[in-house]
């Protein structure tokens, strides 16, 4: 086992070089103190002796690579995380978006699939689900299985719930689930609308036009040149007054598209102005 210590500074910073280079994976903007204990803790999951030889597996072998963004990117994500995220769509914009024939939505760095179905269970609560299709992307395939098999730990149930109802949730949260032993499964219908599949935020461009963006905890991970362009690119994919939703710790405000976009109240939303 490595320990902590054994990591040196340089070699960290090298291998973020690598991964970069080689791959597109940009983990500069990234907490060093956050991003050091998680690669102490692939050496001691995957057992590597040393840190040279995780560095020798990642860059020769492209599918250990998938393992390692997946470790170090650990997303933690739950349904209705920040309910009263999920109230201002709720009650501010699902009402603005319910005026449109077709609602697209996209939800990029959807990890395991837990906004994509807080998503769905809004819109089907508004009315709009019919009408609606919800696109979750990550870049990571392994995470979208678990999105795409709608199962999750029972045990999360309990918290899940308790977002749900803060968010101003109508029904039975438990309606929209089966249990079975330690797990439940999300109603199929919940999926009807939802369309999965990977996408690269840092080099893939748009592929389609959208009413809403929603994009929490992901650029928290980015520096500011890697989060301006994945801003330009939410904005060649949002079409005029659509919004843009970020997570608790990030903001436009620095962006050189901020000029065009005004922050929905205190929350982290922002409308795309029509330019006259």
């Amino acid at each position: 086992m490595l320990e902590p210590s054994i990591v040196k500074d340089e070699e960290v910073e090298n291998l973020i070089d690598d991964v970069y280079e080689m791959y597109g994976y940009d983990f500069s903007g990234y907490s060093r103190a956050s991003f050091k204990r998680r690669v102490n803790r692939i050496c001691l999951l995957d057992r590597f002796t040393s840190f040279a030889e995780l560095r020798y597996t990642i860059l020769n072998d492209p599918e250990y690579l998938k393992r390692f963004v997946e470790e170090v990117t650990v997303n933690v994500t739950e349904m209705f995380r920040d309910p009263s995220f999920f109230k201002a769509l709720r009650e501010k914009i699902l009402p603005q978006l319910g005026t449109y024939p077709l609602i697209r939505i996209w939800i990029a760095g959807c990890s395991t699939g837990e906004e994509a179905y807080s998503m769905a269970i809004l819109l089907k609560e508004a009315g709009l689900y019919h009408k609606s299709l919800i696109y979750g992307t990550d870049l990571n395939p392994s995470v979208l299985e678990t999105a795409r098999a709608g199962v999750f730990p029972m045990q999360q149930m309990k918290l899940y719930s308790e977002n749900y109802i803060l968010s101003g949730g109508i029904k039975d949260f438990s309606d929209y689930y089966t249990a079975n032993y330690n797990n439940v499964k999300f109603d199929k219908s919940l999926q009807e609308k939802l369309i999965l599949s990977t996408h690269n935020l840092v080099s893939d461009s748009s592929f389609n036009s959208f009413q809403l963006i929603v994009c929490r905890n992901v650029l928290i991970y980015f520096d500011r040149e890697l989060q301006e362009r994945v801003f330009k690119l939410f904005d060649n994919s949002l079409e005029h007054l659509g919004f843009l939703a970020l997570g608790a710790k990030e903001t436009l405000k620095f962006s050189t598209i901020d000029k065009n976009y005004q922050q929905v109240e205190e929350q982290k939303i922002w409308k795309k102005l029509d330019h006259h």
